[in-house]
């Protein structure tokens, strides 16, 4: 199952999406048309066939207003709209229109196949054109030369990119909250800013990632993220483990909040251990982020002893230890100070995840293949719009221009493919009007 997790509130089931897979697809280009003109007194009127219009764009755009994405939850297929046919007298069509994907600040866009980056929508003003609509088909008025006077093609439009994508929500905050399940994050998200997580005492109350705001005080001001509590095996995905670590990715500074009382038989220095192997496992560049501990549940006698072991251990290593109390808000405002200060020394700028995978959309050929075919026996027939257009630009009954014709369709491969095909010295080429007999270079 995508990431999906489920919490209930007064009868209501309530959704949190953080990952779905969706299949998006630009707007095909128009053809171009073939048309001439007819009018009452202009017998041999030239071509007048128009463009086919551009196929709408996929466009991908940040909405601050939103932190789930479960608008794509029961929707999974999004195309774009495709361009109009180009019309008689010259008429072009009309262009499709562009179609907007509003996401969460922090969605990452995925290739589904590979699983790598195509696009972080990290910045809160952020719109990306993510695939560009098909162009439109030239029409018959193009084509028209001193030996083609009366060209019988158009061009068609370009098929849109189309794509199976992973959107993948990493939550965007200035410090993550990390630890075992039920040591006192949300409590403390609650007491130190405007955030209201649902918060009750047993294991995995929080199921979506929190955020709140720390007032400027402290530090010019900062954005927390309670982050579901983390289990061994996180990083393999043990208990929504991938659904939960992604969302700390985007953190500068990790506050890992340990229960140090040692309550339910849990050793305080195993935990933290615990949580930094998952994190480490989980992303190398995870496990170097700069934290700070804060020590909980300072309330109650069993948890002096601890203290002082986990602040031995860490210290030393440059982890500041604060010793708290969620519940009476002791040594918050401590915490807050130096967290703050902390932030003004780590690189202020944003994480955003590099692109990995990029789209060869303008590496992609823009006229038609040629098609070859087998007719009847000894006959084969060579069609595709290039081909006709190069017929109108080579004057095929000199000598320079008929051996350039002959290099044209050696260099595009066409004799290669025929040679496959099964032609034979003496059989008929047929390229629409006209005929060659084929002969075997020597």
């Amino acid at each position: 199952m995508w990431g999906a997790c489920f919490f209930f509130k007064k009868g209501v089931i309530n959704m949190f999406v953080d990952q779905t897979k969706i299949y998006i697809q630009a707007g095909n280009g128009g053809n171009g048309a073939v048309s001439f003109r007819r009018e009452k007194y202009v017998p041999n009127g030239g071509p007048d066939g128009g463009d086919g219009g551009k196929g709408g764009d996929i466009i991908f755009e940040v909405d601050p207003g939103l932190n789930t994405l479960i608008d794509f939850r029961y929707k999974r297929q999004f195309k774009a709209q495709s361009g109009e046919n180009g019309g008689k007298a010259k008429r072009y069509g009309k262009s499709g229109e562009d179609l907007i994907l509003k996401v969460p600040p922090g969605t990452i866009i995925r290739e589904a196949e590979t699983g790598k980056i195509m696009l972080d929508m990290s910045k809160a003003d952020g719109r990306e054109v993510f695939l560009r609509g098909g162009r439109g088909g030239k029409g018959n008025t193009h084509y028209a030369t001193a030996t083609m006077q009366v060209p019988r093609y158009a061009q068609s439009g370009q098929e849109g990119r189309g794509y199976w994508v992973v959107l993948e929500l990493k939550t965007i905050a200035h410090v993550g909250l990390i630890g075992f399940p039920n040591v006192g994050k949300s409590t403390i998200l609650s007491m130190i800013s405007n955030a209201k997580p649902k918060i009750a005492d047993y294991h995995f109350t929080t199921l979506t990632p929190n955020l709140g705001v720390v007032d400027t005080q402290y530090g010019g001001g900062f954005m927390v993220a309670d982050i579901p509590g983390l289990i061994e095996g996180a990083h393999q995905g043990v208990g929504l483990g991938h659904a939960f670590l992604r969302h700390i990715e985007r953190t500068r500074l990790l506050i890992h909040v340990v229960d140090s009382s040692g309550t339910e038989g849990r050793d305080p220095l195993d935990d933290i251990e615990k949580i930094n192997y998952e994190l480490k496992a989980y992303s190398e560049t995870l496990g170097e982020r700069p934290q700070i501990i804060a020590a909980n549940k300072i309330d109650l006698p069993e948890s002096r002893e601890y203290i002082e072991q986990i602040r031995k251990k860490y210290e030393p290593l440059g982890v500041r230890v604060f010793p708290i109390s969620a519940a009476s808000g002791e040594g918050l405002k401590e915490l807050l100070y130096y967290a703050g200060e902390l932030l003004q020394t780590i690189n202020k700028d944003p994480i955003v995840f590099e692109t990995e995978y990029l789209d060869d959309y303008d590496e992609w050929k823009t006229e038609e293949p040629h098609v070859i075919e087998k007719v009847e026996e000894g006959v084969y027939e060579v069609s595709g719009y290039n081909v006709e257009k190069m017929l109108g630009y080579t004057h095929l009954d000199t000598e320079k221009g008929f051996v350039f014709f002959q290099k044209y369709l050696r260099d595009q491969g066409i004799i290669e493919e025929l040679e496959k095909a099964g032609i034979e010295e003496g059989d008929t080429v047929r390229i629409y009007d006209l005929e060659f007999e084929y002969f075997k270079s020597r």
